[in-house]
């Protein structure tokens, strides 16, 4: 004969249950991370291509407000020598491994909120250097943008529920 035991009768099945939920839970957010570290290293590798690129490209010049070309080929486009697009593909390859590979260990919502949060930052600043210093934008730059925030965004609600 097997009894049931409740929750309260024994907190250590109610901790493993909410753990489960919250593991359920993160499945979705994880996966949707994972999927925007992807997109974030194909833009970041079509921006590394035009840092190195000898001709200019019309896909994203939409006049003399919109150009990536000047963009990833300024003296912001490198840090220290590493062109920033190159920092990008792997910051999002970063994210990629803590989403899938890393996914079950338990600091792995901290090391996501933290290494999306100075993605983020990184890209913010080079928002306000595209906007108010070269004067002009980058589509591929504004949708890393638009990556880092969701995934930094998507991290923060994984971090509070665990």
């Amino acid at each position: 004969m097997q009894l049931a035991v409740s929750e309260a009768e024994n907190p250590a099945v109610g901790n493993a249950t909410s753990k489960d939920n919250r593991a359920k839970d993160n499945r979705g957010l994880l996966l949707a991370i994972a999927v925007l570290a992807v997109a974030g290293i194909a833009v970041s590798a079509v921006s590394l291509q035009r840092h190195y690129a000898k001709s200019a490209t019309a896909f994203c010049e939409l006049g003399e407000k919109f150009n990536c070309d000047i963009v990833n080929r300024s003296e912001y486009s490198s840090v220290m020598g590493i062109p920033v697009a190159g920092i990008g593909v792997v910051g999002y390859a970063v994210l990629l491994a803590l989403a899938t590979v890393h996914r079950s260990r338990v600091e792995t919502p901290l090391r996501l909120l933290v290494a999306s949060a100075v993605g983020l930052a990184f890209a913010l600043y080079l928002t306000y250097v595209e906007g108010f210093v070269l004067r002009t934008w980058c589509l591929l730059c504004l949708s890393s943008l638009a990556l880092i925030a969701g995934i930094t965004v998507l991290a923060g609600v994984m971090k509070s529920r665990s």
